[in-house]
């Protein structure tokens, strides 16, 4: 079966991790993507080679010096027969190399760029990272009064999801216009998004989902620890039946408590799956 974006074409000059993750995504949709790097290369290469490589496989990758007249020459080449940009450079960085939207559109009318940048807009010259970004957002949990340093990079996967969208939507405009488009990918927009789920009273602690529903929590089994997401009536129905209650209103966080801990975290797993019950063994790395 052909792939969405078989035919397509993409040039990325994004390095680190949003770029790199969003050109995975493109090219698992069928885009053949042409990934450009710096002489001093991708700085996910020496922070984690097995990640880098799970992102540039099935990429031709290509070195050039966008600073030189020749390395500017060969990135036209590819940019003339390309559909999609991708950036992750400060807007600044861009116009020192020429490679402005203005510039670029002018150039290639048909190609279109997805820049992904700190912030939208004004602000988009102004350094950060995912870090600092999930800081501003307030997504950095707090264990004891420290906080504790993140172990899943949102605004940057969240980031390279947005932008893979907006490279979709883009190409979509192009196929109707015969015009290019530009659009920002702001990764601290991105993780205030995600934040949402907290401002708006969702998730975060004594939440609905962050451990104020009996329900949908994670509990001590005899040698581990078991989540539960029993939200939907139907699994809490159930659940309730299994434990010898009449109704799952019954359920409270200490019986679950002590109804986890008498077995072994395979034995619910194994459970869980015999009753189809949402719940999974904690994978603790």
């Amino acid at each position: 079966m052909e792939r969405a974006l078989t035919g397509v074409t993409v040039v990325s000059l994004a390095v680190n991790l949003p770029g790199p993750a969003a050109a995975r995504r493109l090219r698992q949709l069928g885009a053949a993507v042409t990934k450009v790097e710096p002489p001093s290369g991708d700085p996910l290469a020496l922070a984690a080679p097995d990640y880098y490589a799970h992102f540039c496989d099935g990429q031709d990758t290509v070195t050039l010096d966008l600073k030189t007249g020749e390395g500017q020459h060969t990135l036209h080449g590819y940019l003339g027969a390309a559909d999609l940009l991708l950036t992750s450079h400060r807007p600044r960085a861009l116009a020192r190399l020429g490679l402005d939207w203005p510039t670029l559109h002018r150039r290639h009318p048909r190609l279109s760029q997805v820049a992904i940048v700190g912030t939208e807009g004004v602000d988009a010259d102004v350094p950060g990272h995912d870090l600092t970004y999930q800081a501003q957002a307030g997504t950095i949990a707090v264990s004891d009064g420290v906080p504790v340093m993140p172990a899943v990079p949102l605004a940057d996967l969240g980031g390279a999801e947005r932008a893979v969208a907006a490279g979709a939507a883009a190409l979509f405009h192009t196929a109707r216009t015969g015009e290019g488009t530009f659009t920002e990918v702001g990764l601290a927009e991105v993780v205030d998004d995600f934040a949402a789920s907290t401002r708006l009273g969702l998730s975060g602690p004594g939440a609905v989902l962050g451990g104020g529903f009996p329900l949908y929590g994670v509990y001590p089994a005899r040698d581990g620890f078991v989540a539960l997401a029993a939200i939907e009536p139907h699994f809490a129905l159930a659940l309730s039946t299994l434990m010898g209650l009449s109704s799952p209103l019954e359920i409270t966080a200490e019986q679950l408590t002590a109804f986890f801990a008498a077995e072994s975290v395979r034995h619910w797993t194994s459970w869980a799956a015999e009753h189809d019950l949402p719940l999974a063994a904690l994978d603790n790395g």
